[in-house]
């Protein structure tokens, strides 16, 4: 069960986002159809877990920053977006999200694909708009995201994914997948927030350690999920994985070595906390949710 304080930050946050994201895509002088297409997997609901690790960071260190939210924004549209297109008949071909029809269901291939080319172009010119920050530091956050997001990063891992289909993969290729299709832009968020939190390099080389435990720990868990949980749970199609002989960490390393797994990564990322001087105990606390979700 999660703990009061973590609940109260997460309906706090996820309130403040989601009017976030939504005025974003208002502002937009857009035909109607592409709109509400960007709107409705926005509006699908999430955990908004990457916008909320920005602020975790900047909790922790006891800083804020009027951008931190215009930051959170860009990350969540690059997320959504590539669920958009994770969702479409040539690549996981699902039909629910979230508990909804996926995107294309609703609105056809070709606005889905549009929806989400939308949403990850707009996410940059999110942070290139922001006022609140020194150029370099902004220039630094749209660089950071360039990499995290595109073939360096969360493409490539999908590109990985694809070609690793029905293929028995070693315990390391799979980690390089996830490393890069589900951690690179969990990395974003809290590297994200230490640039805005302005604390040293060393501080953040650490906090870089945290998010790729943490990165690990999420698809493992995401993994474990597809074999115990129910599509009520998860909000969309359970089992995928089993059926299409996707390797995973379960297929890999059993159910059991893979929950001892997901333990490892957590241990590991709350012993990168430990080397920090944090106010507060926020990113632990989401090192606890991200292991413990049900969906």
């Amino acid at each position: 069960m999660m703990d009061q304080k973590l609940h109260n930050f997460i309906e706090n946050q996820q309130k403040l986002i989601d009017e976030e994201l939504i005025a974003g895509i208002k502002e937009l002088k857009i035909p109607t159809n592409l709109s509400e297409s960007m709107k409705y997997s926005l509006e699908a609901g999430g955990k908004r877990i990457r916008p909320m690790l920005i602020q975790s960071v900047l909790n922790d260190f006891g800083k804020s920053h009027a951008d931190a939210l215009k930051v959170g924004a860009a990350v969540e549209m690059i997320h959504t977006y590539s669920l958009i297109h994770d969702d479409l008949p040539s690549m996981d071909d699902d039909d629910f999200r979230r508990g909804k029809p996926t995107n294309h269901k609703v609105y056809g291939e070709a606005v889905a694909i549009l929806a989400g080319d939308a949403l990850l172009t707009y996410s940059f010119g999110v942070l290139a708009r922001m006022d609140n920050i020194e150029a370099e530091l902004k220039l630094e956050l749209i660089s950071l995201l360039s990499e995290t997001a595109g073939a360096e990063g969360m493409v490539g891992g999908q590109i990985m994914d694809l070609e690793g289909e029905s293929k028995q993969l070693s315990l390391q290729e799979l980690e390089q997948i996830h490393l890069h299709k589900t951690g690179e832009l969990l990395r974003f968020s809290i590297e994200a927030g230490a640039i805005l939190a302005e604390i040293s390099q060393e501080e953040r080389l650490i906090l870089r350690e945290y998010a790729v435990h943490i990165g690990l720990a999420f698809q493992i868990q995401d993994d474990i999920l597809d074999i115990t949980g129910t599509m009520e749970q998860l909000g969309k199609t359970a089992g995928k994985d089993v059926i299409s002989e996707k390797s995973t960490y379960p297929s890999l390393l059993t159910l059991t070595g893979a929950q001892e797994k997901l333990q490892q990564h957590h241990d590991k990322a709350l012993e990168a906390l430990g080397r920090l001087s944090l106010q507060d105990d926020m990113l632990r606390r989401f090192a606890d949710y991200i292991v413990n979700r049900a969906n």
